[in-house]
C-alpha cells in the first residue's frame, strides 16, 4: 500500500494578548519618550544633552543628563504604579519660565482604563487586549511626530524655562508624601490660552488622549 507523506499545515502566528501590566509598560515608555521630545523640541534643555536611539520603527531623542533620567525615572516608577491600580487620570508636563514662573506651555495626557462591553465590574487586573503592538507602536509614532512638527505653531521660546510634571490621581491612590506634594495646577490664563488637540492612542487597555496648552499674548 503506498504511503502518502504528511504535509505540514502551517500555522498563524500567535498574537500575545496585551495584559493591564503589559498595557502599562507601553504607556510608561510612551511617557518616556514623549518628556524627551517635547523637553528637546521646546529648548528646555540643551540639544547637546540628547542623544538618537531607535524606537517604535523610528529615531527618537533621549537625554543624557543623568540627573534628568534619574529624575523622570523615578517619576515614571510611581505613574507605573498608578497605572497598574487605575488611580491616574491625567499626566500634564508643564514648561515654566524660569525667571517669572509664568506657564507658558501645558502638555496634557488623559488617561483612561478602557473597560470593553460586558466587563464592567471585572477586576482591572484581569483587562487583556489582543490589539496588535505594531498597531499601537504606529499610533504613537503619529502622536511623537506632532510633537516633533508642533514647532511650526508654538509660539518660539525666547527665554530660560524649567519644567513640572504634574499627576491627577483618584482620592484612593497611595501617594508617597515624601515624592509628591499638592501643588498649583500651573494654568494658563483662559484669555491668553490657545489649545491643540493632538492625536491619541489606544491598546486597548488604556486609552490615552492628548493636548498641548499655550500662552498666546496675541498681536
Amino acid at each position: 500500500m503506498p504511503l502518502a507523506a504528511k504535509q505540514r499545515q502551517k500555522t498563524a502566528p500567535t498574537r500575545q494578548a496585551i495584559t493591564l501590566k503589559g498595557s502599562t509598560k507601553l504607556v510608561t515608555e510612551f511617557f518616556k519618550y514623549a518628556a524627551n521630545t517635547i523637553l528637546f523640541q521646546r529648548g528646555v534643555y540643551p540639544s547637546d544633552d540628547f542623544q538618537m536611539v531607535k524606537k517604535y520603527g523610528q529615531t527618537v531623542l533621549i537625554t543624557q543628563d543623568a540627573a534628568l533620567e534619574a529624575y523622570l525615572d523615578k517619576i515614571l516608577k510611581q505613574i507605573q504604579r498608578w497605572l497598574l491600580t487605575g488611580s491616574i487620570t491625567q499626566l500634564v508636563l508643564a514648561i515654566i519660565s524660569k525667571d517669572t514662573r509664568t506657564p507658558l506651555e501645558r502638555w496634557v495626557f488623559d488617561i483612561n482604563l478602557v473597560q470593553t462591553e460586558g466587563e464592567e465590574g471585572t477586576d482591572a487586573k484581569e483587562a487583556v487586549s489582543n490589539k496588535p503592538e505594531e498597531e499601537i507602536q504606529a499610533e504613537i509614532r503619529s502622536i511623537l511626530k506632532q510633537i516633533v512638527s508642533s514647532v511650526t505653531f508654538l509660539p518660539i521660546i525666547d527665554e530660560p524655562t524649567v519644567f513640572n510634571i504634574l499627576a491627577y490621581t483618584s482620592q484612593s491612590a497611595e501617594v508617597p508624601a515624601d515624592e509628591w506634594v499638592d501643588t498649583d495646577p500651573l494654568a494658563i490664563e483662559a484669555g491668553k490660552s490657545q489649545q491643540v488637540k493632538l492625536r491619541s492612542f489606544s491598546t486597548d487597555v488604556h486609552r490615552i488622549e492628548a493636548m498641548v496648552a499655550y500662552r498666546y499674548e496675541g498681536s
